[in-house]
Parts: C-alpha cells; structure tokens; sequence
C-alpha cells in the first residue's frame, strides 16, 4: 500500500479524497495554488506545495509543477480527483513515466473513453447498445446531412473530444443543420482544440442513467447500481439520485450487470461510470468517464462501500474487496449539488463566507470544503458543497432532505439552497416523474 499520496486537486474532492487516505494511514501531500492557501483540504493535509497562481492553467493544470510537488516530498502516488487532470491521458503516462503511481485507469482506457467517437464504437463491439447516429465523425455539413435524413430529424451534433455539455447543439430540421453543425464546430474548437464532431438521434424524454463500475487488475468487474442524473441544467447535473424512481429491479440488473461485463472485456482498472440516455424501456449508451464522480456519494450512502478506498486499494496493485453478491442497495439516497450562484441568474458569487451551519442528524452527510470565514475564490467551478441524504425508502429519503434544505445555512454569498428547495417541492419531483429536460422547463416557467 502507498505511504504517501499526492491529492493533484481542491476543494470538497480533495479533502474527500484526504479522508480516505488518512483512514487507511496514507500521508496526503496536498498542492494549491495561491488562491487556495487557507482551503481546508491544505490546513489537514500532511504537507502541502503552492504549485502557481491563481489561474488553473498556471497551477491545477501545471503538470511540471505536480510533478515537482510529488518528487520534492516523496509521494508514492497521485490522486487527480475529479476535473483537471482527472482524464488526462497524456498527464496519467508522464506519471507513471516519473515513477508515480497514477490513481485511475491507464493512459489507454482515458484515451479510448476521452474520444467519443472512439468510445461509442469501442462499446458498440462489445455489446452496449448505442444512440442510432453517425459511424463516427463527420467532416462537412453535407454528409451531416444524409445522417440526419437517414435517422430523422431532431439530431444532436456532439465534439467527438467533448464533455460537460459544450459543442453540443440541436437541429431540429433540415433547414436548422447547418447553422447548429456550424457552431457545434466553432465551439468544440474553442473548447477542446478539436473540432470534429459526430452525429445522433435526438431523443425527446430521455433520463440520464449512469452505473457506477470498479476494475482491478486481477480479472474483477463490479457494479453498485445505478444513478438517476436527469435534473439537469445546460447538461450540467443538479440533482442525483440512487437508485432512479425510472428503472425496476430487472433493468437495474440487466444494465448493471451488462456495463460491469463490458469494462472486464477491456480490462479496465479504477472506478468508472458508464452513462445511458434510458427512453422507453432501453438503454443508449453515451460516454464512459474514467474516473470518481461527483455524486459517487449516493452510491456509497446505498451501498456502504467506500469508492475512494477502494480506489486507491485497486491503483496499488490489491484486488476489489468485494464480490458481485456482496454488493446490497440499502434504502434511497439524493445529492444536491450547492453552487456558489445566484439562484434566479446563475451569476457566479465568490466572496467571503459569514456563516456556515450544514444540517446533520441521522442518513445526512455534507461533503464541503466551507468553513466560517472562508473566501469562495472567483477563479474555479462554483460548487461549493454536496448534501447528501439517505433514507429506508425514496419518500423518507425526500422528508429528510427538505428538513436538512430548511437548515442549512451559507450566509455571505449567494447560492442555489433556494432553487433546490423549490424543485423538491414540486410535485413532479416528488413523484419521480422528471426526464432531462424537465428543470429547463420549470425555470423557464418560473421566469
């Protein structure tokens, strides 16, 4: 086992990942930037570096400069976390190739997953069933067009190296094509560097399904169940849940089961989830991200299994500590995803926090960075804290939750505490009866 990680990352995911460690008795090295010298995850770490200034390209995508941090304290591993680095094939070979260990897959499954194009046809031939669509990317408008006419109209231009939503644009007919096939380009350029993109069916009222899968390097491939990730605004996830109020149990272990033997045909190693648009009784695939998610706390909460140790048991070499049958879902769980934001506009508010009460009591758990006092920085992602709830059953989980949303307490800066007591209040929510595009709908009627 690692004596000492470095934590290539902030806020709550980082200090997440420290807690792991320090319960297995790994020592943590945490870097930050100038910004982040007073973050919590710095304050509790072992040792820590400031590796550049603010700006992430100048520090948490700095990768001389990580890899400086791991040499000068002798760390035996890097943990990327989530973003940055995390799925970065060419940072994940240059660590190896110092003699760290790397704390996800291999440079190989990032690349091959990273490429969308690449990883449809990839799962395609080993059983996954995929979003009728181009055979790969498509180079002009005009054979943009003949796709479309073969799988009908809307379609949904995608960046073959994209994510998190951008370079993804709709046309929902023929004359609205060139325009959307025009600025999925453009923006997949700005955003990736890439411009290729690739074509599919645009599904009306689809839910987000994601299975949350682990690898290890003796052969073992194993899935926790599924999340429901379809509140969603601008494709980016507010709310999750586990498991989905859309599947019964025969499509939650035929999903499950199928993902889990497609990463052991790959040999894949780490955590992973597998993602799926889930319309009308079947599953499509839509991409594999190679690395811990952000709400990985529900199926933890369901399961009682902790995905980070297990994580970093599997990147030392050790086998899962599980079987398939050992693996039990235990009640229903739900992560809200708090944002440093306007609640209405969405704006981004940094600034300094002046009070800081998370609710508790039994089934909660927050996972955030936050202390009195602290200052949200402007420079990074706005997500400043999870809330995670659990109960026996969905309705008790939802009780719950709405108590712990009346409690919590961020003062100082503006967040999204009060969007999320509204959608849990709206009937739809609470009936489980929501696709991906349902909180688009909602905040345009509340406007």
């Amino acid at each position: 086992m690692f004596e000492k990680v470095l934590i290539a990352n902030r806020g709550e995911i980082a200090l997440r990942i420290h807690r792991a460690c320090r319960e297995m008795g790994i020592h943590t090295v945490a870097v930050h930037s100038t910004a982040d010298a007073d973050a919590m995850h710095v304050r509790l770490a072992d040792e820590s570096v400031c590796i550049g200034p603010p700006p992430s390209k100048d520090s948490y995508l700095n990768i001389p400069a990580i890899l400086t941090a791991a040499a000068i304290t002798g760390a035996d591993a890097i943990h990327p976390g989530i973003g940055f680095m995390s799925e970065n094939a060419r940072f994940a070979e240059m660590v190896e190739e110092h003699g760290f260990t790397f704390i996800g897959p291999t440079p190989e499954h990032i690349r091959i997953m990273g490429d969308k194009v690449t990883a449809k046809d990839t799962v395609r031939k080993l059983g996954l069933p995929t979003v009728p669509g181009s055979a790969g990317a498509v180079p002009t408008v005009e054979e943009a067009a003949v796709v479309a006419g073969k799988i009908g109209y809307p379609v949904l231009i995608k960046a073959a190296a994209g994510g998190g939503g951008k370079g993804m644009k709709v046309a929902n007919d023929a004359k609205g094509l060139a325009e959307a096939y025009s600025l999925a380009r453009n923006e997949a350029r700005a955003a990736f560097g890439n411009d290729e993109v690739y074509i599919e069916k645009y599904l009306l009222h689809p839910r987000h399904i994601e299975v949350q899968l682990l690898g290890d390097t003796h052969g073992h491939a194993l899935h926790f169940g599924e999340r429901d990730c379809s509140i969603q605004r601008r494709h980016q996830k507010v709310i999750e849940e586990a498991p989905s109020p859309g599947l019964n149990v025969k499509e939650r272990n035929d999903i499950g089961k199928l993902a889990a033997d497609v990463i052991r045909k790959l040999g894949y190693r780490g955590v992973g989830t597998i993602e799926f648009l889930y319309d009308q009784g079947k599953f499509y695939f839509i991409e594999m991200n190679t690395r811990l998610q952000i709400e990985h706390t529900i199926t933890e909460m369901i399961t009682g299994i902790d995905l980070v140790r297990e994580q970093i048991r599997v990147a030392a070499g050790l086998p899962v500590s599980y079987e398939q049958s050992d693996i039990k879902f235990n009640g229903h769980a739900i992560e809200c995803r708090i944002n440093a934001e306007n609640p209405q506009t969405f704006a981004p508010s940094p600034g300094t926090v002046r009070g800081f009460h998370p609710p508790g009591g039994l089934g909660v758990r927050v996972d955030s960075a936050l202390y009195d006092s602290y200052r949200v920085p402007p420079h990074y992602d706005s997500l400043i804290a999870k809330l995670i709830v659990h109960g026996a059953n969905r309705n008790e989980c939802l009780l719950r939750l709405r108590r712990c949303l009346e409690e919590f307490v961020i003062d100082g800066i503006e967040t999204t505490l009060g969007l999320h007591r509204r959608i849990i209040a709206q009937q739809d929510f609470i009936n489980g009866d929501y696709d991906i595009r349902w909180l688009e709908r909602f905040l345009a009627e509340q406007q």
